[in-house]
């Protein structure tokens, strides 16, 4: 019965909600701001290598949402893509990619606009700008709660259940044991680095994971590169996915639309009010540059990290199953096509790390919603109960159903998105005068710098006064 409900849920947000929201916002935004993700790739470049003297910089604001965003969403979750709704999903993945980078702009830049200063640094996020625009802190607790369920429940649950899910094609896999085993020493680790005493783990793998990262795209590349013959046929199915209306408004709810927004959005969380947490904690020289990092961070994770993964498993040969709890089994078949047993090693070795950082990196966001809540930083009794739970969670999510997981983790973002994507549609206007100030200083060549007032901003803020 929950599970009809979620999947009730998920048709009605994605049917039509969502994609109303996402879609037409994000072109809203591409207009608004001119084409910023294109148009200003050079300073996006740029604005990621400022380095900070102060606190926290734009490029470790950045791999912050990108150890969250860079995941097993970027593998498991284009496979369930391309199982579910077909190849013509990473097409509107794509579309979702390419207007979200607009979108993701405005909540960075509005999260800088509206930070707070605290005892080590800054801090902010949508629940702070809603509050400040809005005056309404009801609906920046409920934006709270939704960002804790859906990253300390919902995604990572399901972060869980993926890792695991990559220990099934292994002989000494039991469906019935295996994955509870497997859940209970993830979350351990992850308690155990929570509470303190992992910060060995946390410094090597934040080494390993770029590192893991690179690793991987360049072995896509190279799969992708020795089946070149197949390229055109992918492509070729691709286009005749997306466009094959007659199959899509036949049955919506498993179409390629929908589950290229679905993936898309898991995967580069444009517009959910995820990243804006982390990029409120860069100190830059001016709000609009913190936006163009995390507009840069949509584009590394979905069209570069998704559309490998997409690329490496089309170009296989290898069928895709019908079937989401076998997505991991089809990316590690779609490996052992071209590189033998290397293959599915390689994929479970790059799974452990990026669910691990998912893990972690999710959990930043829940802090920084618990702070809130609480108007100040929680006692280390109040952390660790929390951390507790936190690790229970992770064990439970390793033994459930992929369809019922990955439709929890839908549902709660789409909570989020239906609250951030109206917010930043009504304060869109500050972040556009935010982008206009910052190109006139540049163009003339002036030191970078930043007031409230060259904005004509009505609201109080910390900084920028």
């Amino acid at each position: 019965m929950f599970e009809t409900i979620i999947n009730e849920l998920n048709n009605a947000l994605y049917s039509y909600v969502l994609i109303i929201l996402l879609v037409l916002g994000g072109i809203y935004f591409t207009v608004r701001t001119r084409f910023a993700q294109f148009r200003l790739l050079g300073q996006q470049f740029k604005a990621v290598t400022e380095k900070s003297e102060k606190g926290v910089s734009s490029f470790q604001a950045l791999m912050v949402s990108t150890a969250s965003r860079v995941g097993t969403g970027n593998i498991i979750g284009v496979a369930t893509a391309l199982c579910m709704g077909g190849f013509g999903s990473v097409f509107w993945m794509w579309v979702i990619a390419f207007i979200g980078g607009a979108t993701a702009f405005v909540e960075s830049t509005l999260a800088q606009i509206y930070k707070k200063r605290g005892k080590e640094g800054c801090y902010g996020g949508p629940a702070y700008y809603i509050e400040a625009a809005t005056k309404r802190r009801w609906l920046a607790i409920v934006f709270s709660v939704f960002l804790i369920l859906t990253y300390g429940f919902g995604f990572n649950m399901l972060a869980s259940f993926n890792l695991q899910s990559t220990f099934s094609t292994y002989s000494f896999y039991n469906a019935e044991s295996t994955p509870w085993i497997i859940g209970l020493i993830v979350a351990v680790l992850v308690g155990y680095c929570l509470i303190g005493g992992g910060k060995r783990i946390i410094s090597v793998t934040s080494v390993l994971v770029p590192v893991m990262g690179a690793l991987y795209i360049l072995v896509a590349i190279a799969i992708t590169a020795i089946n070149y013959k197949i390229l055109p046929d992918v492509f070729r199915q691709i286009f005749a996915g997306a466009f094959d209306f007659k199959a899509i408004f036949g049955g919506f709810s498993g179409s390629c639309i929908m589950y290229g927004i679905k993936r898309g959005l898991f995967s580069n969380e444009a517009g959910v009010g995820s990243a804006p947490n982390a990029s409120a904690s860069a100190d830059v020289s001016h709000p609009a540059k913190q936006g163009l990092v995390q507009t840069l961070s949509v584009f590394i994770d979905t069209l570069l990290v998704c559309t490998a993964t997409a690329f490496m498993c089309m170009t296989s040969g290898v069928t895709p199953p019908t079937n989401s709890d076998y997505a991991a089994a089809y990316v590690q078949e779609a490996l052992s096509a071209t590189l033998g047993r290397v293959g599915p090693v390689f994929i479970t070795v790059a799974m452990i790390l990026f669910a691990f950082t998912t893990l972690l990196g999710n959990l930043f966001y829940v802090d920084k919603s618990i702070s809130y809540l609480l108007g100040k930083e929680p006692s280390k009794a109040v952390k660790n109960a929390y951390y507790v739970i936190a690790s229970l969670v992770i064990f439970m999510g390793a033994g459930l159903s992929a369809d019922l997981l990955w439709g929890v983790a839908d549902v709660l973002m789409g909570g989020m998105t239906i609250i951030n994507m109206p917010v930043i549609l009504y304060l869109g206007r500050y972040a556009f005068r935010t982008l206009r100030n910052y190109e006139e200083q540049v163009k003339s060549g002036m030191d970078i710098a930043f007031r409230k007032k060259d904005i004509d901003l009505p609201h109080e803020t910390d900084y920028w006064n």
